[in-house]
């Protein structure tokens, strides 16, 4: 090969290496490149909504109707181990809007998300940062070491149905923004959904209203706002960080914490998504031990993972009653 051919090889490899990043990502919204064929999304007019994950799937697409399309990016895998792929990128390229919860929990992964696709029209709006002040709770964490927490206030609003109809209205109103011209249409159904959402509450409060023992135990620290919305005690959580077995030491501060004289807790919470986790069963054998009256497990689902199958417009709702169901056969 003679010189001129490395040559022309050369400045072959470097072209391809320089659209490489366009290939794989596109180009955002940049008129002037060129854009491919899109599979992604629908053909159809309407702005184009991300969203975080499930519960928020739920609020905003029983918000957007037909008007809008609305996709989910994290299944399998929740807030709190979600990992953004070059298929998440992709899907967030043609994108106009991306609600996530915030309060540091997931728009970070969001903002990996925007800048791997060079769509810089998309807008990440942080539902959770739009509620006042006074409706974020502190952690509940009781573990004695806090250095190394992750929030500064819960972020796991959607397990109250009140914050969830927040929530609803200030997706109704970003819509609106987006797209004027049905702002009626996503007006009456987040007023439809909101009806919905008032039900689980008055649901929940009928299930629980004569439990004399209201104490439980959280899985990890994620109750704070269901425990607000039901009236419920949260006594203690069980991981510090979801997965993480606690150690001997805060075992010790749980056994103390359940055991209070007059205050002693015999429910504790465990989580589909940590299924193998044994500390749960560990602390109902101490509490026995202990002479705590019948301790039980109760599964309650932070609904931060979904099959991708069972992403129906329903699907908050229904795994809500089913966490109220669960916990109202465990209380006494």
């Amino acid at each position: 090969m003679n010189g001129a051919q490395l040559w022309l090889k050369a400045a072959a490899v470097g072209v391809l290496a320089a659209a490489l990043p366009l290939l794989i990502f596109g180009c955002g919204k940049n008129p002037e490149c060129p854009q491919p064929a899109d599979t992604t999304w629908p053909d159809k007019p309407g702005p184009k909504v991300v969203v975080s994950f499930a519960p928020l799937y739920c609020f905003t697409a029983n918000v957007a109707g037909d008007d809008a399309t609305v996709k989910n990016v994290m299944t399998s895998k929740g807030p709190h181990d979600f990992d953004p792929t070059e298929a998440d990128m992709r899907l967030v390229t043609k994108a106009d809007l991306f609600f996530v919860v915030g309060l540091k929990l997931d728009e970070k992964k969001a903002e990996s998300m925007r800048d791997g696709s060079g769509n810089k029209q998309l807008r990440i709006v942080e539902l959770g940062g739009m509620l006042d002040k006074k409706h974020l709770c502190e952690s509940k964490c009781t573990h004695t070491d806090h250095t190394d927490h992750k929030h500064d206030k819960d972020p796991h609003v959607w397990l109250s149905p009140d914050h969830a109809i927040m929530l609803t209205n200030f997706i109704r109103d970003e819509l609106k923004i987006a797209d004027p011209d049905h702002a009626a249409g996503y007006e009456a159904r987040a007023g439809a959904y909101v009806t919905k959402l008032k039900a689980i509450k008055t649901y929940g409060t009928e299930k629980l209203k004569d439990k004399k023992d209201n104490r439980l135990v959280s899985f990890h620290d994620s109750l704070a706002y269901f425990e607000e919305a039901f009236k419920l005690d949260v006594r203690g959580v069980l991981t510090k960080h979801p997965g993480q077995e606690p150690v001997a030491k805060e075992m010790s501060e749980l056994i103390r914490l359940c055991t209070k004289k007059g205050a002693e807790t015999r429910v504790i919470a465990t989580e589909p998504q940590y299924s193998t986790s044994g500390s749960g069963e560990a602390l109902r054998k101490e509490l026995i031990a202990k002479g705590v009256v019948d301790p039980v497990l109760v599964e309650l689902d932070p609904l931060e993972t979904v099959k991708p199958e069972d992403l129906t417009l329903d699907w908050y709702e229904k795994k809500m009653r089913e966490n109220l169901d669960a916990l109202a056969k465990a209380m006494k």
